[in-house]
């Protein structure tokens, strides 16, 4: 099940992204906290009812960004992650204006957004240290 997150429910999408981030990926806490968290909206996926997944969304003019999209060890190759970032989508699809969803995928994630329809484009950049490039989906309307 995914859903969008209640605020009350930012503490178990921050500690998603500190399990997966920081302690498995070795992401500086200051590179992790950035300070759009409260304007964003958060999906939060689960998996036999225990939070295992979410993502960040955040509108920039006609833009949907999609970030700090994490899932938990085990629930990874299980089809939630796409389901993930297709609910990301639907969000935006909802939205009146947006045209276009973005993201900066970890290179090595390319192919997953790639299958999900995102093209990328740009240089490769370091983002924390990570490799990533810029992926973009256009919204038909």
């Amino acid at each position: 099940m995914i859903r969008r997150a209640v605020p009350a429910e930012l503490p178990l999408c921050l500690a998603l992204r500190r399990t997966v981030f920081i302690e498995e990926q070795g992401v500086s806490e200051a590179d992790e906290v950035d300070g759009l968290d409260d304007s964003a909206t958060h999906l939060l996926a689960f998996v036999d009812g225990a939070p295992a997944g979410t993502a960040r969304l955040l509108q920039v003019g006609d833009t949907g960004k999609i970030g700090r999209v994490c899932v938990l060890p085990m629930a990874r190759g299980t089809g939630l992650g796409a389901a993930l970032i297709r609910a990301a989508v639907a969000e935006f699809r909802a939205c009146p204006g947006i045209t276009c969803v973005k993201l900066g995928a970890q290179t090595h994630a390319l192919g997953f957004y790639e299958r999900l329809g995102f093209t990328a484009f740009g240089p490769e950049y370091l983002d924390a240290g990570i490799p990533h490039r810029d992926m973009v989906l256009p919204l038909q309307n």
